[in-house]
């Protein structure tokens, strides 16, 4: 018979008392055999499924990045073409608001300098005014003057010829202006 190796054999015992041997594959024993087995064959179907599967993982991945930065940059362009416009609109507010305020300090010019001049012709017609009246108060006072001195002369004047002139004499003068208005 063959040599046996103590290491490499095993004996099982039955019951009907006889001792075999247990079947072994380089020097392993059926329960460790069929582990390795099944351990190739996971490793088969690793090395055959699983980097496929990890690549199409890792592929799915980089898709969603890729879509994800796309879209990152979209909105980076939506997001810099906005701050663009809203920069536009505050250079042409802040341009509204400087014309504005240029069209209120020339409207405010124009207010006081139409002001002033309203004031001026409002002092000119009311010194034109008063000026007036003074001088329609003078007029009125010569007028009252002229017209006292006028009672008055014709008062004197009266009196005097009452008192120098007798009928005879006022006869006599009015011959004289008859004579002196049928000269002329």
């Amino acid at each position: 018979m063959s040599e046996q190796h103590p290491e490499t054999t095993a004996s099982v015992q039955h019951e009907g008392g006889g001792a075999h041997e247990a079947p072994n594959f380089l020097g392993l024993e059926a329960p460790w055999f069929i582990a390795l087995a099944i351990v190739f064959v996971f490793a088969i179907l690793i090395w055959k499924k699983v980097p496929a599967a990890v690549a199409r993982a890792l592929d799915s991945m980089i898709a969603r990045i890729r879509d994800q930065l796309s879209e990152a940059e979209t909105l980076r362009k939506e997001a810099e073409a906005l701050k663009a416009e809203y920069q536009a609109k505050a250079k042409a507010a802040e341009a509204d608001a400087a014309a504005m305020i240029e069209r209120a300090k020339a409207e405010a010019s124009n207010i006081v300098a139409k002001a002033k001049k309203d004031a001026e012709a409002l002092i000119e017609r009311r010194g034109k005014m008063a000026e007036d009246k003074i001088a329609a108060e003078e007029q009125a006072a010569i007028k009252q003057l002229r017209s006292a001195a006028a009672d008055a002369a014709a008062r004197a004047a009266a009196k005097l010829i009452a008192d120098r002139h007798d009928a005879t004499t006022d006869q006599q003068l009015v011959d004289q202006s008859i004579a002196e208005l049928s000269k002329r």
